[in-house]
């Protein structure tokens, strides 16, 4: 019972419940950005670039495969066939090595970078003139005697300048 208590207080903490709402805002803010790069960011510099979607971007490496798998074949031609099996080419999918999305993905996570790093400046400024310390309070107004005592000083140096 020990055990469900000490996880209960552990769940209910500020710090706790503060990470769950940011990780919660967090994958709303990359859907968001990510909409902000796929949208809005790309498509013009796709233009620029020739009507280019960058994912979509890829090379065929199926000619590595197929060099390979036709290696292996005059090989076992060679020796009668691997295992004793007979290895023949078949019509296979394509692989591709898609570097666009990679770009892509860079793109993205330039950009959350960014808007994070602008938030957390935000944050720190807003932080900053939470606990700058507070304008000193006016000196109090001068006592009766003070000023009593002031109005002779001056008096006195009248006094001396004649």
């Amino acid at each position: 019972m020990a055990f469900f208590k000490e996880f209960k207080e552990f769940a209910l903490k500020g710090n706790v419940m503060d990470m769950a709402v940011g990780v919660i805002i967090g994958g709303a803010f990359g859907k968001i950005v990510t909409s902000l790069v796929n949208d809005i960011i790309m498509p013009p510099i796709g233009a620029l670039l020739g009507n280019t979607d960058f994912s979509k971007l890829r090379v065929d490496i199926s000619r590595m495969r197929d060099v390979s798998s036709n290696a292996v074949q005059r090989v076992g031609d060679m020796v009668g066939g691997v295992d004793g099996v007979i290895v023949t080419p078949e019509a296979a999918e394509p692989v591709y090595w898609n570097y666009g999305a990679f770009i892509q993905q860079c793109i993205d996570f330039t950009i959350l970078a960014f808007c994070v790093f602008l938030m957390v400046k935000l944050m720190n400024r807003m932080a900053r003139k939470k606990t700058a310390a507070p304008a000193p309070a006016p000196a109090p107004a001068p006592s009766k005697e003070e000023q009593l005592l002031a109005e002779i000083r001056d008096l006195l140096r009248e006094k001396k300048q004649l």
